[in-house]
C-alpha cells in the first residue's frame, strides 16, 4: 500500500494520512492511527472488543451479525488483522485481540464514548446521530480529541440551556 495525496471530486486535496492507493483503489485511513489501519479495520477491532466485553468470547458469526456483513468477508478481515498482529487466532476457540489490537480498540471506544457524551451535552440524540459519531471517531486528531475532552468537562459543569 502506497500513501499518496490526491484530489477529490470536489477539488479539495486529500492528505496522505487519510488516503492510500492500493492497486488503483483509494482507501480511507483513520486520521489518528497512522500505521495504515483503515476505518473498516478499526470498526472490526472495536466490534470484537465490544463482543468480548459483552459475551466473554467472539466468533466470526457474531462479528458478521454485529457489523451486518457476510461471514466470508469477515473471515478475510479476521485473517488480515491476525496477519497484521492485531488478533491471535486460537484453534477451536476463535480469536482474541492482541495487546496491540486491544490498544486500538480501547482508543476507538474512548473516542466513541467521548463523542457520544459531547453530542448528548449539545442536546443531540446520539442514536439519531450514530453515523456521525462513527465517522468522526476515525478522523478526529489527538489534539482535537483533547479539546473535546475539555469541552465535555466544561459542559458537565456548565450545561447548555
Amino acid at each position: 500500500m502506497v500513501k499518496a495525496s490526491s484530489h477529490s471530486r470536489t477539488g479539495r486535496r486529500s492528505s496522505a494520512r487519510t488516503t492510500a492507493v492500493n492497486r488503483g483503489k483509494r482507501t480511507k485511513l483513520s486520521s489518528h492511527h497512522r500505521s495504515g489501519l483503515t476505518e473498516s479495520a478499526e470498526d472490526y477491532l472495536e466490534c470484537i472488543s465490544n463482543l468480548i466485553q459483552k459475551n466473554g468470547y467472539v466468533s466470526v458469526s457474531a462479528v458478521a451479525e454485529s457489523l451486518d456483513l457476510i461471514r466470508p468477508s469477515v473471515s478475510l478481515m479476521i485473517k488480515r488483522l491476525a496477519d497484521m498482529g492485531y488478533l491471535k487466532r486460537e484453534a477451536y476457540r476463535g480469536f482474541v485481540l492482541t495487546e496491540r489490537g486491544q490498544e486500538i480498540a480501547l482508543g476507538i471506544q474512548h473516542r466513541h464514548a467521548l463523542l457520544t457524551e459531547l453530542f448528548t451535552q449539545m442536546g443531540l440524540d446520539p442514536v439519531t446521530f450514530y453515523d456521525d459519531i462513527e465517522g468522526l471517531e476515525h478522523h478526529i486528531s489527538d489534539e482535537a480529541l483533547a479539546g473535546f475532552e475539555n469541552l465535555v468537562g466544561h459542559l458537565k459543569s456548565h450545561p447548555l440551556k
